[in-house]
């Protein structure tokens, strides 16, 4: 048994040989990488130079963009080594770099969603004391709240990590992954186990509540109100509900191919469960804000022509 910094490197075995193919999926995931760092740092650009956009509800969205950009530079880049690479192995540093950067993205976004759900709960259910309430210092406070609880969260996870006696340094997924470094290990993991634990009941369980709290108030709004303000809150909800949805499902994906025996399941279909958060949700998120919000979109087609 040896301490997981004495682990000189992990092998990560859920890739397989694709010969000649890897050159053809090595440039269509760099050109859908590409696509995704464009459309995220056009946005953030778009929101950082108009003035009009500098409002709560837009610097949400830009810290969004700047973690999904994170998110994906944690990922991408990696991946797309391996997929050239005739043995998949990575140094312990970098595969717990790897691990840092992922789930801090995770923390953030989900933190993120929660904390841009109150901000649509007092748009729509208390317009006229939206202003007082959720000022733009109030919304760069909770963004860098987010950030700061995402990193610190993440480094109290890593020193449990680092300090666990591993048996094994094979990681069956074409990432490095926290859980499945735990599952190495041979040696007492309760403290990490605990964690989880609060993890799950204080942070995960909070964040749901707040979410499940603001939009069951604005369907009360909605019910009850007029139809100009249920077409007011489908249209304010909308693109942060989708996006919201579509991390869920990706983290979903996630827990059952990582928690429960998938033997029987495509190679595969396996690896697509377990990289759609990391992949699609950072392209889905500004093609979704960037063509639903009439104010993000005009800026685009401004900046682009040069007249902004």
């Amino acid at each position: 048994m040896v301490n997981s910094s004495q682990v000189s490197h992990f092998t990560l075995s859920a890739y397989v040989d694709t010969g000649l193919f890897r050159y053809f999926l090595f440039t269509a995931i760099m050109s859908f990488y590409a696509l995704i760092v464009g459309a995220n740092v056009l946005l953030i650009v778009v929101i950082c130079i108009n003035r009009r956009l500098h409002e709560p509800m837009y610097l949400f969205l830009c810290s969004l963009f700047a973690n999904e950009l994170q998110g994906s530079a944690g990922f991408f880049p990696f991946f797309l080594t391996q997929i050239l690479s005739d043995v998949h192995t990575v140094s312990t540093l970098c595969c717990f770099l790897q691990i840092f950067l992922l789930f801090s993205y995770i923390n953030v976004q989900l933190c993120s969603l929660s904390v841009m759900s109150y901000d649509r709960y007092l748009a729509v259910c208390h317009p006229l004391h939206y202003g007082a309430r959720m000022t733009a210092g109030t919304a760069a406070a909770l963004i860098a709240l987010t950030w700061i609880y995402a990193f610190t969260e993440v480094a109290v996870m890593m020193s449990l990590s680092a300090r666990l006696q591993l048996c094994g340094s094979v990681i069956n997924k074409v990432y490095c992954d926290h859980y499945s470094v735990v599952k190495l290990s041979c040696s007492d993991s309760s403290a990490s186990n605990i964690r989880g634990l609060v993890y799950i009941v204080c942070v995960v369980a909070g964040v749901v509540s707040l979410i499940c709290f603001s939009y069951f108030r604005i369907l009360r709004v909605c019910f009850c109100g007029s139809a100009e303000t249920r077409h007011k809150a489908v249209t304010t909800c909308t693109p942060h509900l989708a996006s919201l949805l579509n991390f869920s499902c990706g983290c979903v994906f996630e827990l059952i191919q990582s928690r429960f025996n998938m033997s029987n399941v495509p190679d595969s279909f396996r690896v697509f469960l377990s990289l759609y958060f990391l992949t699609c949700q950072p392209l889905f998120n500004p093609l979704l804000y960037g063509l639903k919000m009439s104010k993000i979109r005009s800026s685009c087609k401004s900046l682009i022509s040069g007249k902004m």
